[in-house]
């Protein structure tokens, strides 16, 4: 007997299983659905409201508050009270270490997987169960609104997370009783909720602009034959209107000469979401005035401004390397969207305007509009919408160390995904049986100056001399930004591979860091990419010439040994100096002297082999 869905919320038929689209925010998480009308549309389950903040509370007898209710808990509990776990995920304590005063909460150190845990009570979570708490509670009121159950989801993230972030966000998600389906860049899903480039014969060039709670993203996107390409990301993972708040909170501490050190947790999360309600004043009144406990909370909009721009000029700075990296300029950008809640905040949608010379798009709730476009994708992925197509980019170059430790990219930076790359390597001495790959992520020639994704060795390779094994290398990038790299050594079909997921996330500024830095130190590293190559050649040069003579030396009379010899002490006297030209010349000179050995050597064997045989 078939059995037939029916969706009890409509009374509908419904011809196939549910997906939801989630955002899941630093600040506030929420989920979205395609209606039996075709559109996507935010779930308010039993007027709790469309927003559900990103808070889990720990009562004491054991039991999980998630959400509105748990808000509460904030000022009479902090302690026990979870927020911002979103800043948490894939990160290690040293990550984090010098942002720990902005928790109310315990943060451990727990040197067995790098990862941070939260303490509460004796019990220890990573930010992981604690996502899956917030999903789990979004999945409970999805199922409630839509009398339906929900196991298929798309889960939106920054732009600007890294493979252990990413690969947080998807393990929360399995915890939480989900399949996710897709992890999709909040940017892409703004641009998809604005609808722009669904008409097939429109072509654009959008900025999109995603401020929210504790992410900052911008996105150049291309949109063209109803694809959407990412040309550009850059942002800062720990930028956001939490900032803002602070900002008004330490304006408080200042003006009332309070020493925060002595403030109690509650009083400090009184000041918080004081901060947070002035902020949202702010937007329509030029003038703020409250108390918490007999603290004067006064502030004005300009004050406010001031304390802000900051942060705001760094979003802009963040604008103008998306554009540099997308090789445009702000001419070429024809429409500018603007995402997440604190886009609200005059200052910034003034600030964006001027930057880009042009008006902004803010019709659609900001706070709903990654949601929307989060079940936009979900109705793609479930074959409802075959028009629209979707390319995201890696935000930083991913490769491999070769001799010398200089770093070999292989997946360039802004490649698009899903992406497949490879190279060919050999081994650098004889009889070599494993060979170490390691796998790094950056911008610098130097492996030293990037960061290490992971490491593991290729085994079992058929002892033969260097340079004869063949050693494929492929990194493959999936549609979720995580990456798989494989080798193989082709003569004999050994084979290894290891999906990367490290372990911590990247420190605070250090995607931004590291293009400045690539950028910065680009005419150095180029000059010690040279000096470092011209080593390696000569230390395999050095490595062969001796080899050949140790094989060979009956061959040569004494005389072209202790001249070889020579030549091999010139050439190891010029790897000490360091100065690549001396490198070259003095190999080339080596070559120039033991070429005609080799050729003696290939007419004797040919001699040899001919003797005695008739042509």
């Amino acid at each position: 007997m078939a059995k037939v869905s029916i969706n009890l919320a409509t009374g509908s038929v419904q011809k196939e299983e549910i997906i939801v689209g989630i955002d899941l925010g630093t600040t506030n998480s929420l989920v979205a659905f395609i209606n039996p009308d075709g559109n996507p549309q935010v779930i308010n389950d039993t007027g709790k409201g469309v927003l559900v903040p990103s808070i889990v509370h720990f009562q004491k007898d054991g039991g999980v508050i998630v959400g509105n209710d748990a808000k509460e808990y904030l000022i009479t509990d902090p302690e026990n009270t979870i927020f911002s776990v979103k800043r948490l995920l894939g990160r290690s304590y040293h990550d984090i270490e010098n942002q720990k005063g902005l928790f109310s909460y315990k943060i451990i150190d727990d040197n067995t997987e790098s990862l941070v845990k939260i303490k509460v009570g004796d019990k220890f979570y990573t930010p992981i169960d604690l996502s899956a708490m917030i999903l789990k509670e979004l999945k409970d009121r999805a199922e409630h609104a839509l009398k339906t159950t929900v196991n298929r989801a798309v889960i939106t993230v920054p732009a600007y997370f890294n493979d252990s972030q990413r690969q947080a966000t998807r393990d929360a998600g399995k915890l939480a009783g989900l399949d996710v389906l897709r992890i999709v860049n909040e940017p892409t899903a703004a641009s998809l909720a604005y609808g722009i480039g669904l008409n097939p014969h429109e072509e654009k060039t959008i900025a999109v602009y995603d401020l929210g709670g504790g992410t900052f993203d911008v996105s150049i996107l291309k949109i063209q034959n109803g694809i959407f390409e990412v040309l550009s990301t850059n942002g800062d993972t720990f930028l956001g209107g939490d900032d803002f708040d602070r900002a008004i909170v330490n304006y408080w501490i200042e003006q009332n000469k309070l020493v925060e050190t002595e403030l109690t947790p509650e009083v400090q999360q009184a000041l918080r979401l004081k901060a947070e309600e002035a902020k949202k004043a702010l937007t329509t009144q030029n003038i703020y005035n409250d108390f918490v406990n007999e603290i004067p909370c006064a502030i004005t909009k300009i004050t406010f401004q001031d304390l802000i721009l900051p942060k705001v000029l760094q979003t802009i700075q963040c604008c103008k390397n998306a554009l540099q990296d997308a090789g445009l300029t702000i001419d070429d950008i024809q429409e500018v969207v603007m995402v997440g809640g604190s886009t609200r905040t005059p200052l910034v949608k003034q600030q964006v305007a001027e930057f880009f010379q042009k008006a902004v798009h803010d019709q659609i709730n900001p706070d709903e509009v990654v949601a929307l476009g989060a079940a936009i994708q979900s109705d793609i992925l479930a074959g409802n919408r075959t028009d629209i197509l979707l390319l995201d980019v890696t935000p930083l170059s991913l490769g491999i160390e070769t001799m010398g430790g200089l770093m070999d990219v292989i997946i360039p930076r802004n490649a698009k995904v899903p992406s497949k790359a490879g190279r060919q390597y050999t081994t650098s001495v004889d009889g070599q049986i494993n060979m170490k790959i390691s796998v790094y992520q950056g911008e610098r020639d130097l492996v030293k100056e990037n960061r290490k994704l992971a490491e593991f060795d290729l085994t079992g390779i058929p002892a033969m001399p260097a340079g004869f094994p063949k050693v494929d290398i492929n990194f493959l990038l999936n549609a979720d930004g995580i990456l798989t790299v494989q080798a193989i050594e082709l003569r004999s079909g050994v084979k290894q591979h290891v999906e990367v997921k490290p372990t911590y996330g990247l420190t605070d500024d250090e995607v931004e860091k590291m293009l400045l830095e690539s950028i910065h130190h680009a005419k150095d590293d180029v000059a010690q990419r040279m000096i470092i190559e011209a080593r390696t050649e000569g230390e395999q040069m050095v490595y062969t010439v001796e080899r050949f003579i140790t094989k060979n030396g009956a061959y040569l009379s004494e005389d072209e040994i202790n001249e070889t010899q020579n030549y091999i002490a010139a050439l190891k006297e010029a790897l000490k100096s360091g100065d690549k030209d001396t490198i070259h010349k003095k190999v080339d000179e080596l070559n120039e002297y033991t070429r005609p050995f080799a050729e003696r050597l290939m007419d004797q064997a040919i001699s040899t082999a001919m003797k005695g045989k008739e042509i």
